[in-house]
């Protein structure tokens, strides 16, 4: 009997991208683009690389209406079952996979893998459940090493350098713990409901306690959770950690977290880098002879077109309909559908919202630092750069006309 396996990937909600606006107005943030396809598309097909793989589950609190259009054409694109749940209110990253625990297991899987949509990696699923087999446990977790100064904006954790095992989980330590921390992905044996079911039946049972008695020590800091929102990290994977019970595959090559825009422009590039690996047919390429020259990891819809005298690259990718004219230098963006960049306009490190336009010998443009607020250019929906405007490192809410050059501004 093959064992089956199902995955489980957290798509969050409309409250939860704000980070991500003006990008995140008119289109759900697991949706938005990166190197060409939806974010949650790049977990979903390396989901697909999983053997046995019955069916994949989006779970958050989008309008079911958002994902329906989406969901239909990738199950068809994978010939894999992909269905979206939404949940009626938050319940937290475990509680939602309890919610609907009845749904992921109707194919009776051993394995269940959850992910977070928001991760940028190169996803090494099949070898993370490889090791999970081996080590016999109730979850792995994907962990990777990062500077000791950025891990504590993490789940940092200690692991037996040679089971493997995890022994201490922290989220967000205030001081360091460790080099190494969770990557957000993760598969579990089914067992991982009852350990669910454990948290939520504790805390009840704390709550009656509380009825009959005021003793102060029981006013402790889970008094306001409601007993069906179940954390991973603190209600989980914190009290499980030295049990034996959950373990850590470290992966050697890249991981982010996509919370901002810039970070999106960087993970683009790297999801680029990675098809340059494993799909090579979708990156373009060209001389400038009867294509544009291409230079490094690019991608460009099959409907996109672009003026052979242009030079695109590296990292950029063109969405549908877009036009990219004579003289063209494009570096570091993403370009969303039906935008429209004229004769010897420059873009880099920016994002170019839907139906803009860019005009002749225009520059938008910012100094690449992913991390800061006003480090790349975002134009939102249907702005309008107008012939020689120079837009640096600002953002531009929908709708705008530009007819004056900007810098280190946000245009509402």
């Amino acid at each position: 009997m093959e064992e089956k396996v199902v995955a489980v990937i957290m798509v969050g909600g409309p409250t939860k991208g704000t980070r991500f606006r003006p990008l995140s107005f008119n289109t759900p943030k697991p949706l938005f683009p990166l190197a060409g396809q939806a974010m949650v598309h790049h977990p979903i097909s390396a989901c697909k690389r999983i053997p046995n793989l019955a069916q994949i589950f989006l779970v958050g609190f989008y309008e079911e209406r958002e994902f329906a259009l989406y969901v239909s054409s990738i199950s068809n694109e994978l010939k894999v079952p992909v269905r979206y749940l939404r949940e009626d209110k938050p319940h937290g990253s475990a509680g939602g996979l309890y919610y609907y625990r009845d749904i992921i297991m109707e194919d009776s899987p051993s394995y269940i893998f959850l992910l977070n949509c928001d991760v940028c990696c190169s996803f090494p699923l099949p070898d993370m459940l490889e090791a999970h087999k081996g080590y016999g446990g109730m979850g792995t977790m994907l962990v990777i090493k990062v500077s000791a100064e950025s891990a504590n904006q993490f789940g940092e954790l200690v692991a037996d350098p040679t089971t493997k095992e995890l022994l201490h989980y922290t989220e967000k330590p205030e001081t360091f713990v460790s080099d190494l921390i969770n990557c957000g992905v993760y598969v579990f044996t089914p067992d991982i409901f009852t350990a669910i079911q454990d948290v939520s039946t504790h805390r009840e049972g704390r709550a009656n306690l509380r009825r009959i008695s005021s003793f102060e020590a029981l006013q402790s800091a889970t008094r306001t959770l409601p007993t069906d929102f179940v954390r991973l990290d603190q209600d989980i994977l914190s009290p499980l950690a030295g049990k034996k019970q959950l373990y850590t595959y470290e992966t050697m090559d890249f991981w982010e977290q996509i919370k901002t825009p810039g970070m999106s422009l960087k993970c683009s590039g790297l999801y680029l880098s990675q098809f340059r690996i494993n799909s090579a047919h979708l990156l373009a390429t060209g001389d400038g002879t009867k294509n544009a020259t291409v230079v490094g990891d690019v991608y460009v819809h099959p409907s996109a077109k672009v003026h052979p005298t242009a030079k695109i690259g590296p990292n950029v990718s063109l969405s549908a309909n877009v036009r990219v004219g004579a003289g063209v230098r494009l570096i570091s963006c993403i370009v969303l559908d039906d935008v429209e960049i004229k004769e010897n306009a420059v873009v880099i490190h920016a994002i170019v919202g839907w139906k803009s336009s860019i005009g002749k010998w225009s520059r938008v443009q910012a100094d690449g630092d992913y991390n800061a607020k006003l480090g790349i250019t975002i134009l939102g929906e249907e702005v309008t750069v107008e012939d020689e405007v120079v837009v640096i490192n600002s953002i531009v809410l929908p709708n705008k006309t530009l007819n004056v050059s900007v810098q280190e501004e946000i245009i509402l």
